[in-house]
């Protein structure tokens, strides 16, 4: 059975979308099939990944509001990975949503026959506790949460998991933590060092080992409309997503 997995933080610029698109696309080099799921009104997963939503017959607003089924409205990536694409349509189809029955298990039920399609599902979610976010949370077995190593970061962080314990008492029970994820990181910075230190102290066995480091390669990436390991597989960033996904897989066998 295939694992989905919401790549979620209430703070924005944290390097959430990033990983989105860079995990997927290694998952999708270590031969997984993979699917990515844009469920952030500004759509830069679906821009980042290389398609543009104005050229996609369907995105996830039709999907979430049960207009057209998941299949229907799946594009191929040159990265190799299965693409929900998002367009900015989606803040309506958000607001339609928030009227609907049961809104919180919308995306979980479109997911479900699915499962076993893939071996990943990734889901970029919106920086905002958004019913996005919290169909994103129902649907997912587990959340992965990048943080940058700042000083309002541990702020962020206490807030998510208040959120993640509250989808787990109220709606799904299954949710668990997949693991902390050290963005941006950049070890001359000393608090840089003081964060990454607590947090490693705080959840010792929740904090990936690897560490994605600030790169310049990896920040151009998107404007060219594709993952780092496509635009520059030798650079620092693609091998860190690399090493990310390859831990991942290690710590799910």
């Amino acid at each position: 059975m295939g694992k989905i997995i919401a790549i979620a933080n209430q703070k924005g610029g944290v390097g959430k979308t990033t990983t989105s698109i860079n995990l997927t696309a290694s998952f999708a080099a270590m031969k997984r099939k993979v699917l990515l799921i844009d469920l952030d009104p500004q759509g830069n997963a679906t821009v980042g990944s290389g398609v543009h939503a104005d050229q996609v017959q369907y995105t996830s607003s039709q999907v979430l509001c049960n207009e057209v089924p998941l299949k229907d409205a799946l594009v191929k990536t040159a990265g190799g990975f299965d693409l929900l694409a998002t367009h900015q349509e989606l803040i309506v189809a958000e607001m339609q949503l928030l009227q609907a029955p049961q809104r919180e298990q919308r995306l979980k039920s479109i997911l479900t026959p699915h499962i076993n399609d893939y071996d990943y599902i990734l889901i970029d979610c919106p920086p905002s506790l958004s019913v996005l976010t919290v169909n994103a949370l129902v649907a997912a077995h587990s959340v992965l949460i990048p943080i940058q190593c700042e000083y309002f970061a541990l702020e962020g962080l206490s807030a998510l998991l208040n959120t993640i314990e509250q989808i787990r008492n109220t709606i799904n029970p299954a949710l668990h933590i997949e693991g902390l994820l050290r963005t941006m990181y950049d070890g001359r910075n000393r608090l840089a060092l003081d964060v990454s230190a607590q947090l490693l102290a705080h959840f010792p066995e929740r904090v990936y080992r690897t560490v994605i480091p600030r790169n310049v390669r990896l920040a151009e990436a998107p404007s060219h409309g594709t993952p780092v390991l496509h635009y520059d597989e030798k650079s620092q960033g693609a091998m860190a997503y690399l090493a990310l996904a390859g831990e991942i897989l290690r710590r799910g066998q």
